[in-house]
């Protein structure tokens, strides 16, 4: 196969280093989808929240993401078949099929993000005023359909895409890391003040969610084998994890500390809301022309995150329903499309009226608590199958790790639960004649 890794036992120094360069590609497309918009601004609003209490968070969530990607990866070279198809032979089919809804729903859903985010990182570009509805949803259009038809018009679609990815991986390191070292040799412009008021825990939740993402780590046993990787290449998949998901940590830990270099402590309070206000970071190295940058690195996050998120639910789906989990075959491509259409209806929706999507949003996130414990006890289950022995036995310590992970996700359902469950269920105030609180009294309008 063209993509065949050279072994990895090669005594030739340069082979050595031409094996470990090839080994970096399929974790690569994990990193560049998780680091997409979402994970760009929720690390930049922790660190505007917490300070450097975010950055052992992300080392963490890093470390716990590499043990999955590398336990995915090696599931993905000893194992004939695909995940989907292994568990529905031990399990049966059905839990294949959810495995894969609940993943499907899940990206399908959030695909709305990313349509939005490259509204985000293209409407700046051309001014202060916002496009209309109706050129917001052209460009969309536009957009979706140009990659739809790379979809079923490009030959070798996993090549493409790990170039693709390395690049929009590359654009975005840069661009903050130059960011970062000018700010960093940079004084404050204020004297820095602990924040007076509690800050909300959800930003943070959502930064490990995003940093830890399983779903991602979960697609890695499908990529390795469209690179065409067996045994041999064992050693290569962890160097892959190690790499490509290191990259993934570093650029959060830089927009993190960036965005606490200089947002935290500041007596102004400080609201991060858009792209326009996270654009911010980028004004002490490249002045007025900021928001463009930055908004350029938001754009490549978009990109970046666009495509293979719905390649992601749109193969794991047809794995799980027997239609096969290679790119060359018709239905990953055609549950691919529907993806990426209902990203597209569903964000040009959100962009008329914002309320007519709570109840979709909600149900994407009820799948994200199902999803998370459900994919990681796959994983780990597929990697403790008492036939997986001598070399294709998957070392203990990635276990371990994958299994820290499981607890992780476990509790990230909980706390995800919790929000949900206030979100569904708002505190309703009953005012009662004879026995309404004094505050709430005195606020009511007398005659």
């Amino acid at each position: 196969m063209s993509d065949q890794v050279t072994p990895a036992n090669s005594n030739n120094p340069l082979v050595r280093r031409r094996s470990i360069f090839r080994s970096i590609g399929p974790a690569i497309i994990v990193a560049a989808v998780v680091l997409g918009p979402g994970s760009i601004l929720t690390s930049s609003k922790v660190g505007a929240s917490f300070g450097l209490i975010g950055f052992p968070v992300v080392i963490v969530s890093a470390v716990l993401m590499i043990a999955m990607v590398a336990l995915s990866a090696r599931l993905g070279v000893v194992y004939e078949n695909s995940l989907c198809d292994e568990l529905a032979s031990r399990l049966g089919r059905p839990v294949a099929v959810f495995i894969g809804l609940t993943l499907f729903t899940l990206v399908a859903f959030f695909q709305s993000s990313n349509n939005i985010a490259l509204i985000g990182g293209i409407e700046p570009l051309f001014g202060d005023e916002p496009l209309s509805f109706n050129v917001r949803a052209a460009t969309l259009i536009i957009s979706n359909l140009l990659i739809i038809a790379s979809l079923y018009l490009v030959r070798n679609l996993y090549g493409s895409v790990e170039g693709f990815m390395k690049l929009l991986m590359g654009m975005m390191t840069v661009a903050f890391l130059v960011n970062f070292v000018v700010v960093i040799g940079k004084p404050r412009s204020f004297e820095p003040v602990l924040p007076a008021a509690s800050p909300d825990w959800l930003p943070l939740l959502g930064m490990i969610g995003t940093t830890f993402s399983v779903g991602g780590a979960f697609y890695q046993a499908y990529l390795v084998k469209e690179k065409g990787w067996g045994l041999a290449d064992v050693r290569a998949g962890v160097i892959d994890s190690i790499v490509s998901i290191s990259l993934l940590g570093i650029v959060t830990s830089i927009v993190l500390l960036t965005s606490w270099r200089i947002f935290y402590g500041n007596p102004t309070p400080v609201t991060l809301a858009s792209v326009g206000d996270v654009a911010r970071q980028l004004e002490p190295s490249f002045g007025a022309t900021a928001k463009v940058i930055f908004c350029s690195g938001i754009l490549a996050g978009a990109l970046s995150s666009f495509l293979v998120n719905a390649l992601i639910g749109g193969t794991v789906m047809s794995d799980s329903i027997g239609k096969g989990s290679r790119l060359q075959d018709k239905w990953p491509v055609h549950l691919t499309v529907v993806a990426l259409l209902i990203g597209m209806f569903v964000a040009i929706a959100a962009m008329r009226n914002e309320d007519s999507v709570v109840p979709l949003i909600m149900l994407a996130q009820a799948c994200t608590v199902i999803g998370l414990p459900a994919l990681a006890a796959a994983l780990i289950y597929l990697g403790t199958r008492p036939e997986l022995t001598g070399s294709r036995k998957v070392p203990g310590a990635i276990m371990v790790l994958a299994m820290i992970g499981f607890v992780v996700s476990c509790v990230l359902m909980f706390l995800l639960a919790q929000k949900i469950f206030a979100k569904l269920n708002p505190p309703e105030v009953v005012a009662i004649s004879g026995a309404m609180p004094e505050q709430t009294r005195a606020d009511v309008p007398r005659n």
